[in-house]
Order: structure tokens, then sequence, then C-alpha cells
């Protein structure tokens, strides 16, 4: 049986950082960001392709993504882990060789003692309120942890993707505040931070979604093709109705084409009769209810019944898929399932 096939463009994602790296200003670094399985595209594959075009330091969501990209990379490139130094991870990130950003009063204890002299980062909250050291405790620890020469201070912006939005001033603002002065290296800006221009880059940026053709960084090169194929076709009648709950109704004679992806492959439930997809240069509407494994697409128009037809490629992106979703892209490419047949792709030498 045919099998959705998802195709990952190596080179685009490349490309797309040093797009980035080319936006930071001069003399910043620029990291790459590969959590979540390299947002669901394969952090092995993904990172080696980085390391190839030029990143020395990775970021990841915990200590487990971190030993996956330590294994894909070997030693030698920082591989830095955003959770911080959680109970149970000192032996992965001492023998791994692991950089956690402490996010705590706790971590920071875990951290001096269990591994004293262990490379670390130190992730301070500046008013987004989710994790980092929160400023009063940072004025009480930073005078010890700054003789112990962190690797880097970061924070993380709230509202990057919105240039004109108050708290990327304040937080800027706050991040100076807690970091001038300490001569350590720093780090703030993510994708959105590096399109707001080179006040937010300080030493290193980090651009995440960025590198894998998402909002905001908008003129991204495209990284994923989802081609799924057609298992069956069937003329439907006027007044009948197709999949779930009678999710949509013919009101002229039509054929309809099953397509092998649901709810279980990533597909939204809530994308049911408001996306399409494509035959080439062709939309076609989903029609009906998005079920676990198959969604109907309305070929009528079609000179013949396609063989695939393709939800995400050069005519829809995976924002504007989560736009029909009412999401964002970031969650579509972290929802891709596991059971798309991943094809990668390198067209340069």
């Amino acid at each position: 049986m045919a099998t959705a096939t998802l195709s990952i463009d190596l080179d685009a994602i490349a490309a797309n950082w040093r797009a980035l790296d080319r936006l930071s200003a001069a003399n910043v670094q620029t990291a790459a960001v590969v959590k979540a399985d390299a947002y669901g595209l394969g952090a092995g594959r993904v990172a080696r392709t980085l390391a190839q075009a030029g990143a020395r330091r990775f970021f990841v969501a915990v200590a487990e993504e971190g030993a996956a990209v330590r294994q894909a990379l070997g030693p030698g490139p920082q591989i830095n882990i955003l959770s911080g130094h959680m109970a149970g991870d000192t032996e992965m990130i001492h023998d791994l060789e692991l950089t956690p950003m402490l996010n705590s009063l706790e971590q920071i204890t875990r951290h001096l003692e269990a591994l004293p002299g262990h490379d670390f980062g130190v992730q301070l909250d500046t008013g987004m309120n989710r994790l980092g050291v929160e400023p009063l405790e940072w004025q009480a620890v930073a005078p010890i942890l700054i003789e112990a020469g962190p690797a880097m201070l970061m924070s993380h912006l709230a509202c990057a993707d919105e240039p004109d939005h108050a708290m990327n001033q304040i937080q800027l603002d706050n991040f100076h505040e807690m970091t001038d002065g300490t001569g350590l290296p720093r780090s703030f800006a993510a994708t959105g931070g590096i399109l707001l221009g080179p006040k937010y880059h300080f030493d290193l940026t980090r651009p995440g979604i960025g590198l894998y053709g998402g909002r905001p960084h908008d003129m991204a090169e495209r990284v994923v093709t989802l081609s799924l194929p057609v298992i069956q076709s069937r003329e439907v009648a006027p007044g009948e109705s197709v999949g779930y709950s009678c999710g949509w109704e013919a009101e002229a004679p039509a054929v309809v084409a099953t397509v092998a992806a649901g709810y279980a492959d990533g597909l939204s439930r809530a994308i049911s009769n408001n996306a399409v997809l494509w035959d080439g240069n062709i939309p076609c509407p989903l029609i009906g209810r998005v079920s676990m494994d198959l969604i109907t697409v309305d070929v009528t128009h079609l000179a013949e019944v396609p063989k695939t037809l393709d939800i995400l490629g050069p005519h829809q992106t995976v924002d504007d898929l989560g736009d029909a979703a009412g999401t964002i892209g970031y969650e579509i490419l972290t929802s891709l399932g596991r059971r798309y047949t991943r094809r990668y792709q390198e067209r340069r030498g």
C-alpha cells in the first residue's frame, strides 16, 4: 500500500540558517534550535546538516534530546539544554558534555554541587514568567555565579513575532539591567528577535522556526512537502453526504477522493471543510470531517483522479495550514505523524 511521504529539504534548512546568520549583527555567533526532534523533522539529520553549514552551538529542550544530538554530532559542538539541570540528569549531562541553562535556585544548587566545574549557562526571566531566574533571585546569586564563569546568560522574548509590541523593549531593558557589566556572553534573540534588529542580538542568536520555513521569517525557503496517497475515489450524487456526521453534502454530482492521512498523522480535525490539497498547481478542497486515518477531497474538477495530493508544498506552507486549523505553523510541524515516510533531499552538492 502506498504511504504518505514527508519530503524534507535539508539544503533549504541550511540556506535558512545561513540567511539568519547573515541577518545577525557582525561578530555575533548564530546557533541553531533543534528541540522537539528538530521541530518534527529529525534532529540527527537536521543537526548534521546545520553543523556542516557552520553551526557550532545547538539548543534542545531536555537532556534526552541533547543525548540524541550528541550521538548525531559527536564531541565538539556545544549542546545547550533549555530546561536546565533536572533531577536525574546529572550523569547524562556529565557523560555527554551537555550544557544546561539553569533556570532556578534549585537547579543552580543541584548543578554546582553535583558537577562542580562543569559548563553551564543561566536563563533569566525578563518578563515572560515561564522559565528563568527572577530578578531578585539573580541579584542575590549573581556574584557567586559570575565567579563560576557561566558559558552564557540568556533570556527569551515573549512577543518577538509582534515587532511593535511594548513587551519587546521592556524585556530588552530588563535584560540589560540584569546582565550589563557582567562581562559574560549573552543570548536574547531567537528567529523573531533576529528580525527585530541588532540591539537584540548580543553575542549569540539562536534561530528555531525560521530554519524550518515558518513565520516570522517570511523570506525563508520552503522546507517540507507532504504528499498523501489517494487510496480510493467515488462518484457522489447530489444530496449524498461524505464522512462522519454527514459533514459535507454534495450540491451537484461530485468525484470524491479518499486520502490516507488523518488526525493520527497530525492533521487537525479543525481543518475539516476548511483546507485545500493540491494536484500540482490545482487546489482541491478538503471536504467533510478529518477522521483518524483518512480525509476526503473534492476532485471533481480534475481531468483524472491523481495518485497523490499535496497538503504541504509550494502552494501551502505550514503556516497556511496552521491558519486553516486556527493554530500556528510550529504546532503543524511538530505534530506530523510517525507513519509518514520521511525522505531527505539534498539538491546541492
